[in-house]
């Protein structure tokens, strides 16, 4: 399996567009607002486009590794008893792994918490102070024109190596439209519970000087406990129990058991709740932590 956050190519934000500072600004109403942050998604994804090559080629370097995963699980399959482990056959563990590339395809923030700290440490995130951007809100839009930019132009690959693995999906395909609902909806949450846990993540920067070995020591733990190196349950019940009471189950394992129709049903729409739940309890404890870094930051210079 590939290293956590190293597949996508992720440059430092542009900086908001300079305003002058002899003309007034007005908030405006929540259609101006949109507008604003519609212009800078559509800026940056024209921005993020151009890299499409290297999206391609680091795609397809991707997924060279799966060639050793399955050849590894097929070996570990072989001497299990009953050729099951909890509750998993071969060709759905295999289907497993594939199908966490798209849950991380979504919930992935390579550089989104370190970005943040370095602005606050070298104090360029006075930028978004001192015009009228609210910072959180111009990286959402900023990170949601990257990853469509990173969707676009990995479809083809995708689509190349499912087609080739196709025979690990056989009877796995959904064919509830319930099913595939609940599998869009895991994704876009995980895509809001991914940012928002990474931005919390970043406004550490306000209280500490230095932060990459935190950062490193989260988002390894990160890429482990989400279930993208192997299924959550096939750890135990015990560990499995407390695995899916985290938020990270919905980064990786969550989205990929709802496509192979593990979790139907009153499961699934509970599931769903709680994955909300938790992307509203980053929302706001991120909002919390930049207020309260605010109080205690000072930047000097122009």
């Amino acid at each position: 399996m590939t290293p956590p956050e190293t597949f996508t190519i992720d440059a430092p934000p542009p900086s908001p567009p300079q305003l002058s500072p002899t003309r007034p600004t007005r908030p405006g109403g929540p259609a101006s607002i949109f507008r604003k942050y519609f212009k800078i998604f559509r800026a940056t994804l024209v921005e993020r486009l151009t890299y499409r090559a290297d999206f391609l080629l680091s795609t397809f370097l991707r997924f060279l590794p799966m060639l050793t995963t399955i050849l590894l699980w097929k070996a570990i399959f072989a001497g299990s008893p009953g050729k099951v482990i909890a509750g998993f056959t071969f060709e759905q563990t295999i289907a497993y792994l594939l199908m966490v590339n798209i849950s991380r395809m979504f919930s992935s923030m390579p550089g989104l918490a370190g970005g943040i700290a370095r602005d606050i440490r070298e104090g360029t995130i006075k930028k978004y102070l001192t015009q009228p951007l609210d910072m959180i809100a111009y990286l959402l839009s900023y990170r949601f024109a990257h990853k469509a930019a990173y969707i676009a132009s990995s479809a083809i690959p995708y689509a190349v190596l499912f087609l080739i693995c196709h025979k690990y999906f056989a009877g796995l395909v959904p064919t509830d439209p319930w099913q595939w609902a609940g599998f869009a909806a895991s994704l876009l949450l995980s895509f809001l519970v991914g940012f928002f846990f990474e931005t919390a993540v970043g406004m550490v920067g306000f209280w500490f000087l230095e932060v990459t070995s935190l950062l490193y020591i989260v988002m390894t733990l990160n890429f482990f406990i989400s279930g993208h190196m192997l299924p959550l349950d096939f750890l135990g019940p015990r560990w499995a129990a407390i695995l899916k009471a985290l938020p990270f189950q919905y980064l990786a394992y969550f989205p990929a058991v709802v496509f192979l129709g593990k979790v139907k049903g009153p499961e699934l729409a509970w599931g769903l709740l709680g994955e909300l739940a938790w992307a509203l309890a980053f929302i706001v404890l991120s909002r919390w932590l930049f207020r309260r870094g605010l109080k205690r930051y000072g930047a000097y210079g122009g």
